[in-house]
């Protein structure tokens, strides 16, 4: 894929894009990134049937610095219970290691489906601002474990920290909300860090070197919008204080469902 100017600005301000959103909402990026990324390798002559692999894969790359940023800032809170996270990491690095394996046996079509599903129950979450209600007492160990491998799957079949998933497991296991947004917010590295190995190791025969990628990992774009969301995500941080978040979450939510859809549509 050719590295041009266009292709620098739009991938630096998709980045921005991100970065805001995440600082404003408390999102990750993934579900913005995938369908962007899908549209915008499409545009530049990735073949369809590996378009939405190398998406997952250079979304899941580009989670790596803002995990890392947000690990830090909800551990200097003490919202992070590093019991849960020694526990649940585990079974996240193997379940998301091996759903990669998955991803890139999947064709392009079956993973947008897929996506476009998951986004459907994140929108929904998010539009009516669902909270789980405390259900039960944390589980032991082993139930960890599994509750690990199963979010650490879901989330490299997506590319996303698993927020989404994390946070109503960890409310519904009578954590306090605080503690499982941090939880959630440090389960995010291990989870990014294992996706994006295997969505290196599982693409590397398939990317020429010439194609400044590594596996279906592209690199310059990584590089991009890590450096654009780390300028702007402090900024919408700043704003979440001003605007109406909660009406602000309503319309993207429904912006998902339309990115989403709108990926589906263009790998058909």
């Amino acid at each position: 894929m050719p590295l041009d100017l266009p292709s620098l600005l739009s991938f630096l301000g998709l980045g921005a894009l991100v970065g805001f959103v995440a600082g404003l909402l408390g999102v990750g990026g993934g579900g913005i990134m995938v369908p962007i990324l899908t549209t915008m390798f499409l545009s530049r002559g990735i073949p369809v049937d590996k378009v939405v692999h190398l998406a997952l894969g250079t979304s899941m790359a580009s989670i790596i610095a803002t995990s890392i940023a947000s690990l830090r800032a909800h551990h200097a809170r003490g919202n992070i219970n590093w019991g849960i996270v020694k526990a649940m990491s585990p079974g996240i690095v193997l379940g998301t290691f091996l759903a990669t394996f998955l991803a890139v046996n999947a064709r392009s079509f079956q993973l947008a489906v897929f996506f476009s599903l998951f986004m459907a129950y994140v929108s929904a979450q998010m539009f009516f601002d669902r909270k789980p209600e405390p259900g039960r007492r944390l589980a032991g160990e082993s139930g960890l474990l599994l509750a690990g491998a199963f979010i650490g799957a879901i989330s490299a079949l997506v590319s996303i920290g698993g927020g989404s998933l994390t946070v109503p497991y960890l409310v519904w296991q009578n954590l306090d909300i605080r503690k499982a947004i941090g939880t959630s917010a440090a389960i995010g590295l291990p989870i990014s860090l294992a996706g994006t190995a295997g969505y290196v190791a599982n693409g590397w025969s398939m990317t020429p070197a010439s194609a400044h990628a590594l596996g279906f990992v592209y690199v310059p774009a990584v590089v991009l919008i890590a450096m654009a969301s780390s300028v702007t995500a402090p900024h919408g941080a700043r704003l979440a204080h001003r605007l109406p978040v909660r009406m602000l979450k309503r319309v993207f939510a429904s912006l998902l469902i339309v990115l989403s859809l709108k990926m589906l549509l263009s790998v058909l």
